[in-house]
This record gives structure tokens, C-alpha cells and sequence, in this order.
């Protein structure tokens, strides 16, 4: 079949759908005939799922769904409409939570599965990320220079910039999120009166290491790991290697040995991970163009599950991370949430979330992003806070 045939019968199966839904005899031809599940129309992005949505039909998504219909075609060709919905999102501005479940837990089974094959075939390179700029590459992340800056509402800033491009590596607005995180992480943990043994991540701005410090008593011991240059030099600077029961791990965790990063031989109490393109895209997010991107980010973050158990001192310890999986679409948002979560179960945790509302404690502000990319579109925060499941 041609582009031109193809192009024809993915037009039919589209405004059959909208013009006469309940025709699924003639849907079922036009797929068999070989109508393009993943074709959109030029003038506003719409596939045949969208158009489902539309219409609000249960029976042609699951007859979608069923024949291949991807829940989000890729991100690499905008498999969001022109508006930027996804098929999902039009079932959600319809209340239709019934349909938006139903395409919501068809792209975690299909993530899933595509993350599961990815780790046991080295030859499905479309799962692979090739991007070598800093926002897709450890290494070229790392051998970047990153601009230590605040902006004209007072908001501290470090960014990295590639192709004229600027990324926030970590941002003033995410205090809101650090402080909600450290509070459920330590305020009523049982060794919070004696003092924490804290491993941190990523260090950034040190945003949530200040708040760690900041915890009364302070930590017994709290140690960060940060590999980028620029980072470590703002750390010398700051005082940072000589605070009391501070410890700097300079390198990337994964080269780590077990040593180094277990610490001590009874584990940590609190750990905490927020990196960039180490391996997955800033914060598991930040610089993600497309959705093999976000697989590649969920890939790096499970193997860091696996050895959560080997790094926590028992089932009081609590561990959480950056979530910021596919967050500039809440469709994505909640699909990569899920699957997190599923990952986390597999490596023998338990998982509980809570959403913090950004437009309220942040305000209407749209200027907080400046000339950077936004990473982080979504009103709700999903906040995880695991630990380990008791025998």
C-alpha cells in the first residue's frame, strides 16, 4: 500500500468514526483494508482514537485499542493533536473517566512491556536514546558548563544551554516540592530525634541538602553524591565540604562501589535521588523530546530501584525521588507514574503519593520559567514516598 492509499483510508476511518460511530462493521472493514491506526489529519492532529474520544465511544476505543491502536503514537512525530491533547486527555475534558482509564492502563500495559523488552534485547535500538546533547547524554552533560544565575523575581537558577537552548538542571520554584518531600521523608521518622543518616543525589542548588541540614537535630551523617564540575566548585565555594557529618561521594552512583555508596553496614535511614542525564533526562524528565526518552528515563530510575533494598536499613527507612517522569503531559504524567510505582513493587517496595498543588502554592506566575524550557506543565505534583515491604 501506497502513502496516498494509506492517507485515504486513515481519512475514512476518521470521519467514519465522527459522522457514524455506530457503523462498527464498516470501521472493522476500513482496519482490515489496512486504514493507519497511528494516522493523524494535517489540520488538527487528530487520529482515530482521538476521534473515539470525541465521540465518546467505549466500543470503538477497546476496537482500537485491540488492533494496535497506540495510546500515544510518539512523541519523536507529536502523537499529541494539534492543541496538544492526547486521546486521553480529549476523554478527560469530557469527564469521561471511564474511557480515560481505559487508554490511561493501555499505555502502562504497552510501557511496561516495552520497558521489559528493552532491558533484555539489545537490538531494540528505537527504545535507545541517541541523543548526544547535554539534556540526552551523561557524558556530554557532564563536560558542559553550567550557569549559576537568578532571575529578576529573585529565583535562583542553574541551567544548562546546548543549541541556544537553556534547560533549568534545578530551579527556586521546586522548593515547595523539596520541603513537602524532606517533611514526609524525616519529620516523624522514628530516628528523627536522634539524627538522620541521609544519602542525597544530585545535588543542584542544594535546595533539599540545606533543608536536610536544616532539620533539628541535624543528620548524624548526610552524604551527597554530584558528579558535574561546576556543580562540586559551587559546593567547595559554598562550605559544603567542611559542614560537620557531611561526606561529598564526587562521581556518578552508578560507578560507585558498594562501599562508597551504601555508606555504613547498616544502610540509610532517608535516600533521596534528583540527577541529570545520567542516563535519563534530567529529573527523569527535564529535556525529554519524545516518549523512547521517558522509557529511557523510567529504564536508569528501575535500576536504581533494584538496589534500594541493599541501600535502606529496614522498613522504617523512606526513599524518594524527582518525579517528573513524562510530567508536560498529564496523560504521560499518570502513565509513567504507574509504571514507577509497579517498578518500585517489583523491587519489593511500597509506595504512598501525594499531590502537591504548584498553582496554589506557587500562584498564576508564568514568568518563574524565564527563557528556559518547562519541564513541569502539570498542576499536581505526584510525591512518592516508598519503603520497603515487610516479610
Amino acid at each position: 500500500m501506497n502513502s496516498d492509499d494509506a492517507t485515504e483510508l486513515g481519512s475514512q476511518l476518521i470521519e467514519t468514526i465522527f459522522q457514524d460511530p455506530s457503523n462498527i462493521p464498516q470501521i472493522q472493514t476500513l482496519i482490515k483494508e489496512g486504514a493507519p491506526l497511528w494516522y493523524q489529519t494535517d489540520d488538527e492532529g487528530v487520529s482515530a482514537l482521538h476521534a473515539a474520544c470525541y465521540v465518546e465511544s467505549i466500543d470503538l476505543i477497546k476496537l482500537l485499542l485491540e488492533n494496535g491502536a497506540p495510546w500515544n503514537l510518539s512523541l519523536e512525530t507529536d502523537s499529541i493533536d494539534s492543541f496538544g491533547n492526547t486521546a486521553a486527555d480529549i476523554a478527560l475534558s469530557f469527564n469521561d473517566e471511564e474511557n480515560y482509564r481505559l487508554i490511561r492502563d493501555a499505555g502502562v500495559r504497552t510501557e511496561f512491556l516495552l520497558h521489559a523488552l528493552s532491558s533484555q534485547s539489545e537490538t531494540l535500538d528505537v527504545l535507545k536514546n541517541e541523543d548526544p546533547s547535554p539534556f540526552g547524554s551523561s557524558s556530554a552533560f557532564l563536560e558542559s558548563n553550567l550557569i549559576f544565575s537568578v532571575d529578576k523575581n529573585g529565583q535562583e537558577i542553574c541551567s544548562v544551554i546546548s543549541d541556544g537552548e537553556t534547560v533549568g538542571v534545578m530551579m527556586g520554584w521546586e522548593r515547595n516540592i523539596m520541603q513537602r518531600t524532606v517533611d514526609l521523608l524525616c519529620s516523624n521518622h522514628p530516628s528523627h530525634t536522634t539524627g538522620l543518616r541521609i544519602l542525597n543525589i544530585g545535588f543542584g542548588l542544594g535546595i533539599i541538602d540545606d533543608m536536610f541540614q536544616n532539620l533539628n537535630p541535624p543528620p548524624i551523617q548526610h552524604t551527597i553524591i554530584e558528579a558535574h564540575k561546576d556543580v562540586l566548585t559551587q559546593m567547595r565555594n559554598k562550605g559544603w565540604y567542611d559542614k560537620p557529618g557531611v561526606k561529598i561521594l564526587e562521581g556518578r552512583w552508578q560507578d560507585l562501589t558498594d562501599a562508597a555508596l551504601y555508606g555504613y553496614d547498616g544502610g540509610w535511614d532517608v535516600v533521596y535521588i534528583d540527577t541529570f542525564a545520567e542516563g535519563y533526562e534530567g529529573k527523569a524528565n527535564k529535556g525529554e523530546t519524545n516518549w523512547s526518552q521517558t522509557l529511557n528515563s523510567l529504564t536508569e530510575l528501575k535500576n536504581y530501584f533494584d538496589i534500594l533494598p541493599n541501600l535502606l536499613n529496614g522498613p522504617e527507612a523512606r526513599f524518594s525521588f524527582f518525579n517528573g517522569l513524562g510530567a508536560t503531559n498529564s496523560t504521560i504524567y499518570d502513565v509513567y507514574t504507574q509504571i514507577a510505582e509497579l517498578h518500585l513493587q517489583e523491587a519489593g517496595l511500597s509506595v504512598q503519593w501525594s499531590d502537591v498543588d504548584l498553582d496554589a502554592e506557587l500562584g498564576s506566575d508564568k514568568d518563574r520559567w524565564g527563557d528556559t524550557r518547562k519541564y513541569f506543565n502539570q498542576r499536581f505534583y505526584r510525591l512518592p514516598i516508598a519503603t520497603m515491604d515487610q516479610i
